[in-house]
């Protein structure tokens, strides 16, 4: 448990828009460990890029629904414009990163709540 201070407010938890996302598009950027992926998120598609090359394959990631923080502040990373997050769990040092994924009865577009 988080000491008083590491709490967040429902308030701020609300401005996070999590989305589901499904990938339809994925490459390996050559020499880095990162994917850039392309994102149909309903109404538009993303660009997304993800340091997950190390431990998934892009033709392994065609199809997958995944949850997309949507609202992060646009980044370039190595010259690629990101935009977007795709959640993963295991994040922590020396674990494998286990992509946070919906069932296929949730549509592209669709707030997670």
């Amino acid at each position: 448990m988080p000491g008083e201070e590491g709490y967040i407010t429902i308030d701020e938890f609300s401005r996070v828009d999590l989305r589901v996302g499904k990938v339809v598009e994925a490459e390996r950027i050559p020499g880095t460990r990162l994917l850039k992926l392309m994102v149909d998120l309903g109404s538009e598609k993303r660009q997304i890029v993800s340091g997950i090359a190390e431990y998934y394959k892009p033709e392994d990631l065609l199809g997958k629904k995944v949850v997309v923080v949507v609202n992060l502040k646009p980044k370039k990373i190595r010259g690629y414009l990101s935009e977007g997050m795709i959640l993963a769990a295991g994040c922590d040092k020396g674990q494998r990163p286990v992509l946070v994924t919906v069932g296929d009865e949730a549509e592209p577009g669709w707030r997670v709540c």
